[in-house]
């Protein structure tokens, strides 16, 4: 790239990243300071953001607010909800917005060369010159209103992001999630609730809403991010004369302040609700967290993903093994939090019972201690290593667009030093590096450093308590009447003529002029030759093979996919069971730990799973599949293709004490997902009742399945063990 043409701009560094297969330019807007990073490449699905610190002093929820209602309509597209119009006429690849504890970030992506500029100009134009300053029924619409249709209705609080976060606050995990952060940074932003908490959204003013945008959403206050092929000078000369250039430099302090480190650990407990219905028992969620350093640190970064590899996240992984082994919790996990300034590391034990706490921790501290006196295991690390690589060079980030994922990782860096966005995508290197440390303590130094000398570190322990959400929606209720009681008629009145005035203006047609100004995609925008398809049909013995012949980063993809059309009836609903199972059990040639750490050395992956597709030539019809994937590089394909034979071939299901391990993580699993997504669970289960398909995507993905596992836990004996491992053997 030249950038001679491109006064506006100062070029801070322009390199190569070849694991990226990109030039990486890092420029500053002369006149207002925004900061600016590029990734110039051969890639079509092109990607943008504009991305501001928006550090929270509370809970009010203000930052995902502001991100709801500047997408409500702009100078330059003056309609309530441009961002709905603008998906009717867009061929994009991602179009959302993401409030963050520490940021809100606006990005977009599209293959398109005019539906990418289409979506720049209305992100620019929403984030710079939002029509929240005209009227305050964004606000009301989208934050939080009070409702009373006449004098003696109950009075009541609504709003998009309130009823957003009220049903956010009903999921444990989300709950859990939150408190973490917060028990571990108390005095910083991470101490309040950046999406907002119900009890204390309805204390944001209009005034304060608008002081927040005006302190913030400056150029000044921006990181901006292009990524992909497309030309990134006229990119640049339209984000100086169309939007930067008519701003000022301003100094913004949004710096996020450090949290001071804990002279010793803390300990906190709090509630969280189940159905009057729910036990009690095994409900209990306990977690041990620890706070490091830096985000700065790329080497870092990479060591305790490796570390929680060994640690917790690998089948068989020693903490995770003990603590299952002790009997806390039924489902162990962990996960590393890069994205805010100060990183921290959770271990979590789900539906553990409250009274384990103390075994919880001890079992952790005498594994870690073990770990630092007797070394890790080296092909756990190594393990962990090559998986980490081999992920790191696949960048399969599933539907996300590869460059988002870019985008959102150089934050994690960027967002705390504006001279640092290509830390983490480049971190490549440091594996290497890593592999000639595993004889020289240097993991296990971590492990003594910061889990276990660490005093800035928390235990959480969440209990449940039957009927809170009851009780709290009481005292909303109670709070809420006697507000009313103190409001003069007049209020009242106003109340009511306010959410008159709010309706109307929501039922109010746009102006089919301002309907225009929403860009649309001429039929000359669209390119008119498809994507070659790459397939060749081949026939192995018995077997049709089918070849895509594509470029993969010298990676194999091999599914083998088995028809369930003999599969008994009697057998078919157990498919699920099969598929958790497989890879994390015993076989005849190796433990499941040994197993999984060839897997993990040698391959990016084996996993199983079950398909429903439908005919395309006959809805009516449809094929239900079993299917079992591999990811491995060409060297190791041989290697690759053994272990997945060994796999289907001799696995082993007559452990009991693991065949439970399994189902208790494989219930508290699906038990996660259908209560997360409930309106998809409910859909699901209705069709069961309509259509042979919907009974059988039940029974795989739905309720019917869960209630075979949920059975299954609950039953201990020794004879439905037995007869599980024989039908699991049948069905391989």
């Amino acid at each position: 790239m030249d950038f001679k043409n491109l006064e506006a701009y100062e070029l801070i560094e322009d390199r190569r990243i070849d694991d990226l297969a990109s030039e990486a330019v890092l420029l500053r807007h002369k006149k207002t300071g925004a900061k600016i990073a590029l990734l110039s490449n051969e890639e079509e699905n092109k990607v943008f953001y504009i991305s501001f610190r928006t550090p929270p002093t509370d809970s009010t929820g203000v930052a995902h607010i502001i991100e709801h209602t500047v997408l409500c309509g702009s100078r330059d597209f003056p309609v309530k909800d441009p961002f709905m119009e603008l998906v009717k006429g867009s061929l994009n690849t991602f179009l959302n917005a993401i409030t963050y504890p520490d940021k809100t970030i606006y990005p977009v992506a599209s293959c398109n060369d005019a539906d990418f500029k289409n979506l720049m100009h209305v992100y620019l134009d929403a984030v710079f010159y939002p029509n929240i300053y005209l009227s305050d029924k964004y606000f009301k619409q989208e934050g939080w209103h009070y409702e009373m249709e006449s004098p003696e209705d109950e009075l009541k609080i609504n709003g998009v992001v309130y009823n957003e976060m009220k049903g956010a606050y009903s999921s444990p995990e989300d709950v859990l999630a939150r408190a973490i952060q917060n028990s571990l940074y108390p005095d910083n932003a991470y101490g309040v609730e950046s999406g907002g908490d119900p009890d204390h959204i309805p204390d944001l003013t209009y005034e304060q809403y608008l002081d927040f945008h005006k302190r913030y959403y400056h150029p000044s206050n921006s990181y901006i991010y292009l990524y992909g092929n497309m030309d990134m000078e006229e990119r640049l000369r339209y984000l100086d004369e169309a939007y930067l250039s008519h701003f000022d430099y301003l100094p913004i302090d949004s710096q996020v302040k450090d949290q001071a480190a804990f002279s010793s650990p803390r300990e906190t407990t709090l509630p969280y609700s189940i159905l009057q219905a729910d036990s009690l028992s095994h409900h209990t969620y306990l977690t041990y967290n620890c706070s490091l350093e830096t985000t700065l640190d790329a080497e870092l970064y990479l060591a305790m993903n490796v570390l929680d590899y060994a640690l917790i996240s690998s089948p068989g992984a020693v903490l995770k093994q003990a603590l299952l082994n002790a009997g806390i919790g039924q489902d162990i996990s962990a996960s590393y939090e890069s994205a805010v300034k100060q990183p921290y590391y959770s271990i979590t034990a789900s539906y553990a019972e409250k009274e384990q706490k103390d075994d919880f921790v001890r079992v952790i501290r005498e594994v870690l201690q073990d770990q630092v006196r007797q070394g890790i295991d080296k092909k756990a690390l190594l393990a962990g290593i090559n998986q980490g690589e081999f992920h790191f060079r696949e960048a399969n980030f599933g539907r996300a667009p590869k460059g988002l994922i870019y985008g959102l990782q150089m934050l994690e860096s960027w967002l705390y030093d504006e001279t640092k966005p290509w830390l983490l995508i480049d971190a490549g290197k440091h594996y290497q590096s890593l592999r000639e440390k595993l004889d020289s303590g240097y993991f296990e130094a971590l492990i003594q450093k910061y889990l276990l000398d660490n005093p800035h570190r928390t235990v959480l322990m969440m209990v449940p308590e039957r009927g809170l959400s009851a009780r709290k929606e009481k005292e909303l209720a109670d709070f809420l009447q006697n507000r009313k009681k103190n409001l003069s008629s007049e209020e009242v009145d106003q109340i009511i003529k306010d959410l008159k005035e709010l309706r109307k203006w929501q039922e109010t047609p746009d102006r089919e002029e301002d309907l225009l100004k929403i860009p649309m995609l001429q039929r000359e925008d669209l390119r008119k030759e498809a994507e070659p398809f790459f397939n060749q049909m081949k026939k192995m013995g018995e077997m049709n093979v089918l070849r895509h012949d594509v470029f993969t980063t010298g990676i194999a993809y091999l599914r083998l996919i088995f028809d369930t059309e003999h599969v008994p009836q009697e057998l078919f609903p157990y498919l699920i069971i099969l598929k958790a199972a497989l890879g994390l059990v015993d076989t005849k040639e190796h433990s499941y730990t040994e197993l999984n750490r060839e897997i993990d050395i040698y391959t990016g992956g084996i996993g199983a799973s079950t398909g429903i597709y439908t005919d395309a030539k006959n809805e009516k019809k449809y094929l239900t599949t079993f299917e079992v994937s591999l990811r491995v590089l060409y060297e190791n394909l041989e290697k690759g293709v053994l272990l997945v034979q060994e796999i289907l071939t001799s696995s082993l299901f007559q452990d009991r004490k693991r065949m439970r391990e399994i189902l208790e993580e494989l219930k508290s699993n699906m038990k996660s997902v259908l209560t997360s997504a409930g309106h998809q669970t409910a859909a699901s289960r209705a069709l069961s009742h309509v259509s042979e398909q919907g009974r059988i995507s039940d029974l795989l993905h739905g309720i019917a399945g869960f209630r075979l596992v949920e059975s299954l836990c609950e039953n201990d004996e020794e004879g439905q063990y037995r007869d599980l491992a024989r039908k699991l053997d049948a069905l391989c």
